[in-house]
């Protein structure tokens, strides 16, 4: 057992609840840990065995490009599509950040971390 992160995957996209900025982007910064037996990976040294960390670049670049209203429904949406190609995982984290949040002060960026 153990775990796999990819920690401040980097995207430009546009989620939001005010319309705003679903039609003019912000930064966000997405971190993931998964929690998975791969002890037959790390004894066998073979990629089939353990979660590649490309496919999970690649489902989080593509829901990044779905348009939400709530981080948290950025990070629902980024466990379930890993949960689709990698069921035998145990628990997914995701930390769905989005800089300067429109909050009325200054602000680096506003987190959610979502658990599944």
């Amino acid at each position: 057992m153990g775990t796999i992160e990819l920690e401040g995957l980097e995207f430009f996209a546009y989620h939001g609840y005010y319309e705003e900025e679903r039609k003019i982007g912000n930064r966000y910064q997405i971190d993931v840990k998964i929690s998975v037996d791969f002890s037959s990976a790390a004894q066998n040294d073979k990629l089939k065995d353990t979660v590649n960390y490309e496919d999970l670049y690649r489902i989080i670049a593509g829901v990044m490009q779905t348009k939400s209203k709530l981080l948290e429904h950025v990070g629902q949406l980024i466990i379930d599509e890993i949960r689709k190609i990698y069921p035998n995982v145990n628990e997914v984290q995701v930390g769905v950040s989005k800089f300067n949040p429109p909050i009325g002060g200054v602000c680096t960026r506003a987190k959610v971390t979502v658990i599944g």
